[in-house]
C-alpha cells in the first residue's frame, strides 16, 4: 500500500468516525432532554411511559458504542500511562502498534466472533423488550455490539496507518 493510499484510507475511516461522533453528540442532547421530560412528567404530572424510559437507555448505549472509535481516534481513551508519557514519540508509536495488534484488534475480533450468534438469534425472533409497553427493538440494540467491534477495528486499522505514515513523513522531510 502506497503512502497516498494509506493516507486516503486513514482519512476516510477518520471521517466516518467523526460523522458518527457528530451523531452521538445529537444523541447525547436528545438523551438529556428526554431524561428531563421523563422527570417532569413523572414527578410533575405522575405520568410515565416505559418506552420513553427505554429510549434513554437506547440512546445511552448508542453514545458509548458508536462514540468509542472516535474516542480512540482523538486519543482520549483510557490509558494506563505511568511509563508511556515518559517515552519518546518513537517508543510511544511502538507501544501503540503493539497495543493495537495484540490487544485492541484481537479483543474486538473476539467480541465479533462471540456475539455473532447472540445478535443473530435476536434478529431471528425480532427480540423486543420484556416490559409491557417497551420498545420492540432489542434486536437492533444488540446489533450495536457488532457495530462497536467493527468500528473499533476500523479505527485500529486507521491508527496503524497513521503510525506507519508518520515516520515516513519525517523521513521525507529530512
Amino acid at each position: 500500500m502506497s503512502h497516498t493510499q494509506a493516507n486516503s484510507w486513514q482519512s476516510k475511516i477518520d471521517l466516518v468516525h467523526f460523522r458518527l461522533c457528530q451523531l452521538v453528540s445529537w444523541f447525547t442532547l436528545a438523551m438529556v432532554l428526554l431524561t428531563f421530560l421523563i422527570v417532569v412528567l413523572r414527578y410533575g404530572f405522575n405520568i410515565g411511559w416505559i418506552a420513553m424510559q427505554e429510549s434513554v437507555m437506547y440512546l445511552h448505549v448508542m453514545v458509548f458504542m458508536l462514540g468509542a472509535a472516535h474516542t480512540l481516534r482523538a486519543n482520549e481513551h483510557v490509558r494506563v500511562d505511568i511509563f508511556y508519557r515518559r517515552f519518546s514519540p518513537h517508543a510511544q508509536a511502538k507501544v501503540d502498534i503493539f497495543g493495537t495488534l495484540l490487544l485492541l484488534m484481537p479483543v474486538n475480533f473476539f467480541v465479533l466472533w462471540m456475539s455473532w450468534d447472540f445478535v443473530y438469534q435476536a434478529w431471528t425472533i425480532f427480540e423486543s423488550s420484556p416490559e409491557a409497553g417497551g420498545l420492540p427493538l432489542v434486536f437492533a440494540l444488540k446489533t450495536l455490539i457488532l457495530v462497536f467491534a467493527l468500528t473499533m477495528n476500523l479505527q485500529g486499522f486507521a491508527e496503524l496507518l497513521r503510525l506507519m505514515i508518520k515516520p515516513q513523513r519525517k523521513a521525507s522531510l529530512a
